[in-house]
């Protein structure tokens, strides 16, 4: 845990600085991140469905380019 005292006839804006530059030396935000983004490894089962579904998406655009017709637009997230 990082922790910063202020100092006599200190500004805060000097000491935020301070404390900032702790936070980045101590490492703190790097191991935030990674366990903020970080995706459990799947089952093969569970990627071999996902790569399925994408092909098929991806040969659904194909064909729908090859007739002309628009390609719909990319939802985000479960409807």
């Amino acid at each position: 845990m990082v922790e910063v005292k202020k100092k006599d006839n200190e500004s805060f804006e000097s000491l935020l600085r301070r404390f900032n530059r702790k936070i980045q030396q101590s490492g703190v935000l790097i191991r935030a991140r990674r366990i903020r983004f970080f995706e459990a490894p799947k089952s093969r089962n569970l990627q071999k469905v996902a790569a399925r579904r994408r092909s098929q998406i991806r040969a659904q655009k194909e064909e729908l380019k090859k007739m002309g017709k628009p390609v719909p637009a990319r939802r985000y997230g479960r409807r």
